[in-house]
């Protein structure tokens, strides 16, 4: 077991050594989580408080996800659709942040929230926040439960009988049994172990009479025209820079395979006292970045951060850095295996990733080629000495934007987002744009060009159905996918954000514990009683219009 990451929410969580060794006996749980990102966690703390037992199982050593690993500048849409324990939490992130001990690196009123993540003076709730906050209020609540955490065993093998998991067995051989099964991973691991029918990549917009799915070569996170991508400039015979594909743009709209890029979410401080070097990453190639360098001549007029990172400030003199146009911390086309891959391919793409990054920054800070203001900027930065402390102050989640999705009961599609269809069981609400960061990065009329983009805005909160987040009626009768739940590519592009995601794994937790309480599976569950608890609760069903 490892217990590097969030060690304190171990210790307090009466974590039972003795049970975890196989053969002391039959471990059996009303509810078995698998996956400890903050949808997992929700789901375990849910099922706690409906009073079943649960255990939550982690196959890495961080607890919390993106919410713990980076994402500290919240994706949301609309702040009233956020309801729950997800809304709790972020109550108590506002809570831990009115505490003048947990402003260590600057005064709580020279922090200005900004983007669109701002909290408004008078809100209940606090919507950006530093990775090592979000890792106390979870394990504030997870200590308030009964829960039992299991760390460091990935998933062997699920075993079906008569269209029931009855166990789990993890790769140290320890097998946890349930009653009920949810799925919180970002990869669908378990649901895929289960035999449960799901996709990847994205579909052609005929299938589901859609509009932004498929192939999309649009402006957003873009190359301007006449960005050279040969080796040997004007000469194809050369070869092309490194991270372009040799891909054929195909039709607007066609399916493929392909799923968006995934990148990290990177803290970084401007604080002398708490700032570790920006240093040149193992197996650092600057060839990587000769596409960059090429970016910079093609526009001039940008020369600040700003202008290629989504440069966000947390609190404490920290950051939440995300991708900005054409060339940034997406490694756009290196992450195809991954949905699908055994767990060491998966770790040796995400330590892939994790070099590309760590070499983005230590090219703009070293590099001649570097613009000067860029270089003297990116200077100032460095990694937070007191944020992943286990991890060499570097974040252990890469952000999965999108891996595996099932294919269930019902299929969320670009219909639902815009309000042309209307799920008649919804569980909670989604909020977001139409959001899929680029998927190729390909050669278009002799210049680089990314492809696979789509920001679609202007369409109020929707409902999202229960019935998106239960396998088909003939497959597995006793799990719930609240993470990768079924959707299209597109559609899961707007209901992807860590929010909401801990709201569906509420409610997945919540259907869990009736189903058990009335003996039936997730499909037959009565949804007017499910809508009863869910209401009960403090989960937001309807949109209610400004």
């Amino acid at each position: 077991m490892k217990t590097a990451t969030f060690a304190g929410i171990l210790l307090g969580l009466l974590f039972f050594l003795p049970s975890c060794l196989p053969g002391t006996k039959k471990l059996q749980y009303d509810i078995v989580v698998y996956g400890g990102t903050s949808a997992g966690i929700v789901a375990a703390i849910q099922a706690s408080r409906m009073g079943k037992t649960v255990i939550l199982i982690e196959p890495g050593d961080h607890l919390g996800g993106l919410t713990t690993g980076g994402l500290g500048q919240t994706d949301i849409g609309n702040k009233q659709a956020i309801g729950g324990i997800s809304r709790e939490f972020y109550q108590q992130i506002k809570a831990h942040y009115e505490d003048p001990a947990n402003w260590r690196w600057e005064k709580a009123s020279d922090y200005q929230s900004g983007g669109q993540s701002v909290t408004l003076a008078g809100e209940d709730a606090m919507w950006t926040f530093e990775p090592s906050a979000a890792s106390q209020v979870f394990q504030k609540m997870i200590s308030g439960e009964q829960i039992e955490v299991r760390m460091g065993a990935g998933l062997q093998s699920a075993k079906v009988e008569k269209g029931k998991i009855t166990q789990v067995i993890l790769k140290d051989g320890t097998a946890y049994h349930g009653k009920m099964f949810i799925d919180a991973t970002y990869e669908g691991d378990l649901m895929a172990a289960a035999g449960v029918s799901y996709t990847v990549g994205r579909e052609a917009n005929s299938v589901y009479g859609e509009t932004y799915n498929g192939v999309q070569l649009m402006k957003g996170h873009q190359f301007p025209d006449g960005v050279d991508p040969y080796i040997i400039p004007g000469d194809p015979s050369g070869g092309l820079l490194w991270g372009i594909s040799n891909a054929v743009l195909n039709s607007t709209g066609s399916g493929d395979t392909l799923v968006q890029a995934y990148n990290f979410r990177v803290c970084l401080t401007d604080h002398p006292d708490n700032r570790a070097p920006i240093t040149r990453p193992e197996g650092y190639d600057s060839s990587r970045y000769e596409l960059l360098v090429r970016l910079f001549a093609a526009q001039p007029e940008k020369r600040s951060l700003g202008d290629y990172f989504i440069w966000a400030r947390m609190p404490n003199r920290k950051t939440d850095i995300n991708n900005r146009g054409a060339f940034s911390t997406d490694m756009i086309g290196a992450n195809y295996g991954y949905p699908e891959a055994g767990p060491e391919e998966q770790q040796r793409l995400q330590k892939l990733h994790e070099s590309y990054t760590k070499g983005l920054f230590y090219f703009i800070a070293t590099d001649p080629r570097a613009p000067q203001e860029l270089q003297t900027e990116m200077q100032r930065w460095g990694y937070p000495k007191d944020e992943y402390t286990a991890h060499g102050n570097w974040s252990p989640q890469m952000y999965v934007r999108e891996a595996r999705r099932m294919v269930g009961a019902y299929v969320m599609s670009q219909a639902n987002c815009v309000g042309d269809v209307v799920a008649d069981d919804p569980i909670g609400l989604a909020a977001y744009t139409m959001d899929s960061h680029n998927c190729q990065r390909i050669v278009v009329d002799g210049q680089a060009k990314n492809e696979g983009n789509v920001e679609i805005y202007g369409f109020p909160p929707y409902p999202i159905s229960y019935r998106s987040i239960i396998p088909k009626p003939t497959e597995v009768s006793n799990l719930l996918v609240p993470v990768c739940l079924s959707a299209s590519h597109i559609a899961f592009g707007s209901i992807r954000m860590e929010p909401v995601f801990m709201i569906l794994a509420q409610s997945a937790a919540t259907a869990a514990s009736l189903a058990i309480d009335t003996g039936k599976s997730v499909q037959d569950l009565d949804y007017a009683r499910l809508r009863k608890k869910l209401l009960a609760d403090k989960q937001i069903l309807v949109h209610q219009q400004d």
